[in-house]
């Protein structure tokens, strides 16, 4: 690959024509928002410049809405020798080709799992990417010099390509990422009308649970429109599981013990089941998941101090995994909690405890 346009320079878009441009290839940018791609090409993302001639790739970054109207436009100028859109929702989008009359056989839908909170262009960086899953959906009219694009692209955006059929693909991002979405959005709902002295309580827990929800609404009113079955089926079933536990919570204030023992019994169980769909999650790099021991460091809020927390984990010979602050309400001081393989803590706590460090025992 040599040359590419990218069409929507928000945060995907752009995110990916920085990745190629980093790369050596030659990106040209278009979106309907002018400022937009001044912004995208003011940041290295590619050049404002229309290409001319035939480019090698066109990366759909539109609205799913929006996919099959900006398809049908780009391969009707052959604007390109292969297409793929980057939408996360792929059955619909390939339907309306479909019904549009358009030759697919340069088209293949695939779908980076990866975003922020933020959008736009300025939300965007080279390495969105990496690491993650890149979902591609070709079809048996697929053209196999434009699935091999595809995985180029996938390559120099450094994320892992997983070939999966386009309604399948729906009903997955339907449970790991459309429905956690509303249902972080409808808990961090319950605050906004919530006593003041409630949210000064707030932790690290509420925090995890509502970080998505400051998500773009108009973003996600889009996507949802663009996969509403799936979703609706899975909180069809969350729905089921909230009645349950709902009445086992209402069991657990009864005066009759045998309910009580009910509804202690029907927690623990949706607890249970919420531990074993947990440990399905992909842990680092992909691979099953790993249980770290925590080491938690008081810090206060000052330039420097988390720098000079991992210089002195670096200096004791461990490998920081994962780490998670939480900030302390009222004080310029917080929690540092170091995730760390087990065989470690005992070096790391004592290297910090020379260094001055206040450990805190979890």
């Amino acid at each position: 690959m040599r040359t590419a346009v990218v069409i929507g320079t928000g945060l995907i878009g752009t995110s990916a024509a920085l990745a190629l441009a980093a790369r050596g290839i030659a990106v040209h940018l278009a979106d309907r928002d002018q400022g937009q791609v001044r912004t995208a090409a003011a940041l290295g993302a590619g050049t404002e410049e229309a290409h001319q001639g035939r480019a090698d790739l066109a990366i759909i970054a539109v609205p799913p809405a929006h996919v099959a109207a900006a398809l049908a436009d780009a391969i009707g100028r052959d604007l390109a020798r292969a297409y793929v859109d980057v939408a996360s929702v792929k059955g619909g989008p390939r339907r309306e080709l479909d019904a549009l009359g358009v030759d697919t056989k340069t088209y293949i839908g695939t779908h980076p799992m990866a975003g922020k909170e933020q959008s736009g262009p300025l939300a965007a960086s080279a390495d969105l990417f990496e690491g993650r899953p890149w979902v591609l959906t070709p079809t048996r009219e697929t053209d196999h010099e434009v699935l091999n694009l595809a995985l180029e692209l996938v390559a120099l955006c450094r994320a892992v390509p997983v070939v999966m059929d386009a309604d399948a693909h729906d009903r997955a991002v339907a449970l790991v990422s459309h429905t956690p979405q509303l249902v972080s959005s409808m808990v961090a709902a319950r605050l906004e009308e919530a006593d003041e002295t409630a949210v000064r309580l707030c932790g690290q827990g509420i925090r995890d649970v509502t970080r998505i929800a400051a998500s773009d609404p108009r973003m996600w009113v889009e996507i949802l429109s663009a996969n509403p079955g799936p979703v609706a089926d899975v909180l069809t079933g969350i729905a089921a599981d909230l009645e349950e536990t709902v009445q086992a919570l209402r069991g657990l204030q009864s005066a009759d013990e045998a309910k009580r023992r009910g509804g202690a019994a029907g927690i623990e169980d949706v607890l249970r089941r919420g531990n074993a769909g947990r440990v399905r999650v992909p842990g680092k790099h992909g691979a099953a998941p790993t249980v770290y021991e925590t080491v938690a460091v008081l810090i206060s809020d000052q330039p420097g101090e988390l720098a000079r927390i991992f210089a002195d984990a670096g200096r004791a010979g461990v490998n920081i995994e994962d780490v998670r602050i939480e900030h302390a309400t009222g004080q310029q001081a917080g929690l540092v909690q170091l995730m760390v393989e087990p065989r470690a803590v005992t070096g790391l706590k004592a290297e910090l405890r020379e260094r001055g460090w206040a450990l805190r025992q979890q």
